[in-house]
């Protein structure tokens, strides 16, 4: 197994430049880093398979780290899709979070849904959602016993300014989550 590289910086203007260098010399079909900023370890994967022959391929990248916040707070959103649409219809219960544009556009599943409301209250943050262009999922997750806030896109991203946005708004809906 290779280990990680990991890139400390005290903001995340410094972080990226460092990134941004990794990203243009050569070609990435796989990158693994762990960004360490203000004591946080948050661990970033891109992952493209072009596939071949008769398989098809897959990309994804993801931005995740280890939450400490010690309550049972958990919840999850994603994308639209075609049978979530389905399902609405038949009565598939999500949480409306009272922002009409928003709620059209994820489903979100949640145990608090006050606290999810908090998280969402800045439109920054909710039109950061609206505009991704690929299937992503965003929430709590348990791996290893262990409570992760977890982004996931369906997307190889490659682009260190777009990459950089998406780590942005993750660290910021990170702060909000450690303060709940």
């Amino acid at each position: 197994m290779n280990d990680i590289k990991t890139i400390t910086g005290t903001n995340e203007t410094e972080i990226w430049s460092h990134i941004q260098k990794d990203l243009t010399l050569q070609d990435v079909f796989e990158y693994n880093v762990i960004i360490e900023q203000q004591d946080r370890q948050i661990e970033l994967n891109i992952d493209i398979d072009l596939g071949g022959g008769f398989e098809g391929g897959y990309e994804i990248t993801s931005f995740r780290t280890l939450l400490t916040v010690p309550n049972d707070f958990r919840f999850a959103i994603h994308k639209e899709g075609f049978l979530d649409e389905i399902g609405k219809f038949f009565g598939m219960q999500d949480v409306e979070l009272g922002y009409e544009e928003f709620d059209k556009k994820v489903i979100v599943k949640t145990n608090d849904e006050e606290k999810v409301k908090k998280i969402f209250s800045d439109a920054d943050e909710r039109n950061f959602f609206k505009t991704l262009d690929a299937d992503y999922s965003f929430g709590i997750t348990i791996r290893n016993h262990e409570k992760e806030l977890e982004l996931t896109i369906e997307k190889g991203v490659t682009d260190p300014v777009i990459l950089q946005n998406m780590y942005h708004h993750f660290y910021k809906l990170l702060m909000i989550v450690d303060q709940l």
